[in-house]
């Protein structure tokens, strides 16, 4: 029996001007999507491919003729006739400030071109003055509503804390932490469903965390690191990637990718395995292969040291020889 193929309804095309330049695009395209279209680049922290926008990070404002507040270019749709700025002097200018603020508070080292949106829009987190000195690790955690006091403006708040390291799979440390939401999505109803983490605290004490604070393996997590694949910062991290990180030798540049089928059951997740000297180092999946789009289970994402070990005293040497 033919089984018949399910095709979306046509989308009508419609016609904007983005930038003083007329645009043609399906109706329900973003703004941000039509600029990756013609090729301007918009900066963007909690955008995700796989993930509904919420408008959280405010770097990829827009400003949209006739409206009275900028836009975010990550789910504002085009509409006919709209005639949108992607670099005028307003929307320069809060860029500008949402890059400081976030970089006077957060620990932005390891978020990919943040270092060049700093210098494109002239940002200088430091004119906050010093950082505060990092908050103790659960002293953040500790924090209630109503709790927190306003600094004297001697030094810049931070969120800034040790990273919390309470299993041998993957790291959190919320000091590059930007509240983006991203992986409180994808652990809940827009693709994981365990709900394992939330949002605490309010204000500047918001922050992400499990039920009552609990450690990750007395939580609902199953470590499927869904989480880790859509975090723009660093803040969740392989526990690999955190060791190599504060040894000084993670080097991306050396790194390859290899896209195969994960082995371990019959439903054909794709796995991208990073390597670097001969070792995986970690396992992402594409975003764009119907099977995954790009989330994994436990053993597609970390189950990978098998490959990875000898015989001998069992304990693995790391790259495995011929195996990896």
């Amino acid at each position: 029996m033919t089984v018949p193929v399910l095709l979306a309804p046509p989308r009508r095309l419609i016609d904007a001007t983005i930038d003083g330049e007329q645009v043609r695009v399906p109706e329900g395209t973003t703004v941000l999507e039509a600029c990756a279209e013609r090729g301007t680049e918009i900066p963007t922290l909690c955008h995700g491919d796989t993930l509904t926008p919420r408008n959280a990070c405010r770097v990829c404002v827009v400003e949209v003729e006739g409206a009275r507040t900028l836009a975010p270019a990550c789910s504002r749709k085009l509409e006919p006739g709209m005639s949108v700025a992607t670099d005028s002097e307003r929307v320069r200018h809060s860029r500008k400030l949402v890059l400081e603020l976030l970089g006077s508070s957060v620990d932005l080292s390891t978020t990919p071109k943040v270092a060049e949106w700093m210098e494109r829009y002239e940002a200088e987190p430091d004119r906050f003055g010093p950082r505060a000195e990092a908050a103790a690790l659960g002293v953040r955690d500790a924090r209630r509503s109503g709790e927190h006091e306003p600094g004297d403006g001697s030094v810049a708040a931070t969120v800034e804390q040790p990273a919390k390291i309470d299993n041998d799979l993957y790291v959190r440390d919320y000091s590059k932490c930007i509240m983006c939401y991203k992986c409180v999505d994808a652990c809940g109803d827009q693709w994981q469903n365990t709900f394992a983490i939330g949002v605490a605290g309010r204000g500047f004490d918001a922050r992400i965390s499990t039920e009552h604070d609990v450690t990750l393996p007395d939580s609902a997590c199953v470590y499927c690191g869904n989480c880790i694949e859509v975090c723009p910062t660093g803040a969740l991290s392989f526990g690999t990637e955190f060791d190599m990180r504060q040894a000084g030798t993670w080097d991306e540049d050396k790194q390859t990718e290899t896209t195969t089928i994960c082995t371990y059951c019959g439903v054909g997740c794709n796995v991208t395995l990073h390597v670097q000297d001969n070792e995986i180092v970690k396992v992402t999946s594409p975003h764009d292969n119907p099977v995954t789009h790009g989330n994994l289970c436990i053993k597609g994402r970390f189950g990978f040291q098998h490959v990875q070990r000898r015989g001998g005293d069992g304990k693995g040497s790391g790259a495995g020889g011929d195996s990896a």
